[in-house]
């Protein structure tokens, strides 16, 4: 009597672990960053307004994301990744912004073949433009970001929608990647986008080269053709990192052009760093652009941080906008 209901008891065993198992090969998780500072803003001539700001470090957004694991190294992928305006509670980075234009992607990932998602997914570019760059991805204070991205140069967003994005795995520090947006019915912006980039990262040096040629970005107004090629690279002396990057980018419906370079270093102090960065932007035609920041980032924790930054935003012939900011930065 005593064997068959150990048998029993054995067999419900086995099946509540194999459903633990089973279980554990999914994961979704929540995440996200929270920024919020006060200070001044001044365009270059413009009037200095003093205000409470979101994201002016980094982009405040929330994001859900997982994975399953379907067996032989290979997993299902998603991404679904929200801007939020923190100072008013508002979803995107402005009024009719989609709510997932940060990011929303669904693939499939090899750990020997790479990984492939659909969907709106980061251009190569921007993820080259942050990570060489000491200011990484602030939109506010950052020269490489903002002379990409906020001047009027490179079209295309910093997301494109419609988009396939192909990553490879790491091949003894080299990787690669290549990304494509597809055509839409909307004739304003019917239009194909192609990027490819390769990086490399191995002990104290880190380096990428980008191009991309943007026809659309998903929006409902036409957009400039414009094709950017962009060269950055890192290294790391421990005493202080230094960056740089040279970048052209090529505004084909408008027959211009234009130079960006930036050199940059991060220097650790105390709980924190020291940032500064210099960047200029030079049209062909048009007065060049000079903006320098510097601050210093304090870690109260490895996810919350205190940042007070200064920017000096130079146009040619128009003047000069000086900025600040002191905030709180904290990852979840």
């Amino acid at each position: 009597m005593s064997h068959p209901r150990s048998s029993r008891l054995a067999v419900a065993a086995a099946l509540a672990f194999v459903g633990v198992s089973a279980h554990a090969q999914s994961s979704v998780s929540l995440y996200g960053l929270v920024d919020m500072s006060v200070g001044r803003t001044q365009a270059p001539g413009g009037k200095a307004v003093n205000a409470a700001d979101s994201g002016k470090m980094t982009t405040s957004y929330w994001g859900m994301g997982g994975k399953e694991d379907l067996g032989g190294g290979v997993s299902a992928v998603f991404k679904l990744e929200s801007f939020v305006r923190v100072t008013t509670g508002a979803t995107g980075r402005f009024d009719g912004d989609p709510m997932f234009s940060r990011s929303a992607s669904v693939g499939l990932s090899s750990n020997s073949l790479g990984t492939v998602t659909f969907g709106r997914n980061t251009t190569a570019l921007f993820v080259s433009t942050l990570m060489f760059n000491a200011l990484g991805d602030s939109f506010g204070y950052s020269p490489s970001i903002r002379h990409y991205f906020t001047s009027g140069t490179t079209t295309g967003d910093t997301g494109w929608s419609d988009s396939v994005v192909y990553a490879s795995p790491s091949i003894g520090g080299f990787r690669f990647g290549a990304s494509a947006a597809f055509k839409t019915t909307d004739a304003a912006t019917d239009g194909r986008n192609v990027g490819v980039n390769l990086g490399y990262s191995g002990g104290p040096l880190s380096a990428a080269l980008v191009y991309q040629d943007v026809k659309k970005d998903g929006a409902s107004s036409a957009i400039d053709n414009t094709r950017t090629v962009q060269a950055g690279a890192a290294y790391d002396l421990g005493v202080a990192k230094l960056y740089a990057q040279l970048g052209t980018v090529d505004n084909k419906s408008k027959d211009t052009g234009y130079d960006i370079i930036g050199f940059g270093a991060r220097v650790p102090v105390g709980k924190g760093a020291v940032v500064a960065q210099l960047g200029r932007l030079s049209p062909d035609a048009g007065a060049d652009r000079t903006t320098f920041s510097t601050g210093y980032l304090h870690n109260l924790s490895k996810r919350t941080e205190l940042y007070g930054v200064l920017m000096s935003d130079k146009l040619d012939g128009v003047g000069t906008g000086k900025n600040f900011s002191v905030g709180i930065r904290h990852r979840f």
